[in-house]
């Protein structure tokens, strides 16, 4: 469940980010998420894994918003909890197919909230894909 969250913190994030906007936290309190709330340990990415996040973030940002639609028309919480389950799986097989594991995603996404440089990278990668 732990893993299903981050990855669609991770994914909100990647929303965010390819949308040039601050607001991509909204979604996750962290109250709700001890390890949001911990900073990731400084990590060096290759070239080659950060355009890989930057491909599967384009790709994650459709998937989310699709299904955050999705999401706000569901009419009960079990409905609400098989759409993220959907989106979820569907998020971990972008990554997967990126060439990532879920766990670095993950890392890179918490690494370049806490680096403006590292996410200014992602975004140029991103914008030349």
């Amino acid at each position: 469940m732990q893993r299903m969250t981050a990855l669609f913190s991770a994914a909100l994030l990647a929303t965010g980010l390819m949308a040039g906007t601050a607001n991509a936290q909204q979604a996750q309190d962290p109250a709700q998420d001890p390890m949001a709330t911990q900073q990731a340990p400084a990590q060096d990415f290759s070239d080659e894994q950060l355009q890989q996040f930057a491909d599967a973030s384009q790709e994650i940002a459709v998937i989310s918003q699709e299904y955050t639609q999705r999401l706000q028309e569901a009419e009960d919480e079990a409905a609400q909890q098989e759409v993220r389950a959907e989106a979820n799986d569907r998020m971990i097989e972008v990554v997967e197919n990126s060439g990532l594991d879920v766990d670095t995603f993950n890392a890179i996404g918490q690494s370049i909230q806490q680096d403006p440089e590292m996410m200014q990278r992602v975004q140029e990668m991103a914008n030349q894909s």
